[in-house]
């Protein structure tokens, strides 16, 4: 967590009941329609034809969706980020630069009204606890913002505060974003999102769990003991409850700031991530699956890579790791038919995939080995590749034969592995990827 104390995020109360939320949709869809209608009627103006997906991903609605969702917080927000970290490249950049607003901190409570949830987690007078307690967040996000206090023995902690309502809204939030999507246009009506509806949900209770996320941390620290590059801040219980987290205290700058480091600098900080998550999900059968890149510090005097926000940690289903091998394994074998039956074990295309769109989906595949397999390190600064998967991705999305969604089990471990990709292209990292993922695929035995 940061040690500076800048802030520059308005201050407006959580709404935290649900006629209050259940307002800010509606406000929301209101906005969304009419700024469709507006873009509409521009290129009805201009000649065009107009159609449904470029109206509604306009700069200006991509602001109103980031600015509501942002005043929301809690799970409409959450969701917000996953639909901006997934899209990832598929975005344009002028919309991806205006959603990675809702992945980066959300406003803050005005003081009032974070007195009352303290009140009601402490009890009065709590202030007595502490030799000095910053009122002002270092950071907010979805589910709650952090606040950086000095306890009466000088032990220096931050303290998690979860925004009033949000945990009781989950469900309706979640429905309610997915309505809003399906009303875009942007989610086929045909398509079945009934379950990952449910896992999101499942996922977003548990993260709304303070106790249970102090207990993965812990479990992740010692995990982590005797690491030379990860810090992981221990729990503080006398302050924690199922609302408040409380920890150490660990001095850090944004992963983002590494931008400007060194190249050898970031190339390291890369490679120890990407080896992290390899090793989460070969290793230890745990992944903390949230890629947000708040979750990562880094201390330029010590090189350290802080870790934080273990809400997101869940078990990796054994089956999904084996498929993730199998798939690596083909990948660094440059067989593209392994690769294709691996996807299709895997889930992450169905056989209408392969009927309908097969040359397409090739082309893909042949790209993605290609490289993967080039000499030297991987440069993910380079991404001359990525608008041909992205052209050949939405022309195979345009066919309905194609629709499928992967098994939710696949799907959050993707996300993780597709935001640290995303990571290492913010950084311009260069990393032997093929030297890190080869011992954990070299003895998968390869069938076409």
């Amino acid at each position: 967590m940061a040690d500076d104390e800048t802030d520059n995020h308005r201050s407006r109360k959580v709404p935290s009941s649900r006629a209050a939320r259940m307002g800010a949709f509606g406000r929301l869809a209101t906005g969304v329609a009419g700024g469709v209608l507006a873009e509409g009627a521009k290129r009805l103006a201009r000649g065009e034809r107009p159609r449904l997906r470029d109206a509604v991903m306009t700069p200006a609605n991509a602001m109103r969706l980031a600015d509501r969702l942002s005043h929301l917080r809690g799970a409409a927000m959450k969701m917000g980020q996953m639909i901006s970290m997934d899209a990832g490249d598929m975005l344009p950049p002028e919309l991806a630069q205006i959603l990675a607003r809702v992945r980066e901190q959300a406003d803050r409570m005005p003081p009032n009204q974070l007195r009352d949830v303290l009140d009601k987690e402490w009890g009065k007078g709590w202030l007595g606890r502490f030799e000095k307690f910053n009122p002002r967040p270092i950071a907010a996000a979805s589910i709650g913002q952090v606040h950086r206090a000095v306890t009466k023995d000088g032990r220096e902690i931050a303290i998690k505060v979860q925004y009033p309502g949000v945990k009781e809204s989950i469900d309706a939030d979640v429905d309610n974003v997915a309505s809003l999507l399906k009303l875009s246009g942007l989610l086929p009506p045909e398509l079945d999102i009934k379950p990952l509806l449910a896992e999101a949900k499942r996922q977003l209770h548990e993260e709304a769990d303070y106790i249970r996320e102090g207990e993965q941390m812990m479990l992740y620290r010692q995990r982590m003991e005797g690491s030379e590059r990860f810090l992981v801040p221990a729990i503080a219980e006398e302050f924690s409850t199922e609302r408040v987290l409380a920890m150490d205290f660990i001095p850090g700058r944004p992963i983002e700031e590494m931008e400007s480091a060194p190249q050898d600098e970031r190339d390291e900080a890369a490679a120890d991530i990407i080896a992290l998550v390899l090793r989460e999900l070969f290793e230890f059968g745990v992944m903390q699956t949230d890629p947000n890149f708040a979750n990562y510090r880094y201390q330029p005097d010590s090189g350290k890579l802080v870790l934080l926000d273990f809400g997101a940690t869940r078990a990796v289903d054994p089956d999904v790791a084996a498929s993730y091998r199998k798939l690596l394994a083909a990948g660094l074998d440059q067989n593209r038919d392994a690769v294709r039956k691996a996807a299709l074990e895997a889930g992450f295309v169905s056989e209408g995939v392969i009927t309908s769109q097969g040359d397409r989906l090739d082309t893909i595949i042949d790209i993605i080995i290609t490289e993967l397999n080039r000499d030297g390190p991987f440069d993910f600064g380079d991404r001359a590749f990525v608008s041909v998967i992205r052209d050949e991705g939405f022309e195979i999305a345009a066919d309905k034969r194609a629709w499928h969604i992967p098994p939710v089990e696949t799907l959050f471990v993707q996300r993780k592995i597709s935001g640290t990709a995303l990571l290492g292209a913010r950084l311009k990292a260069k990393v032997d990827v093929r030297a890190l993922v080869r011992p954990y695929v070299e003895s998968e035995p390869l069938k076409a």
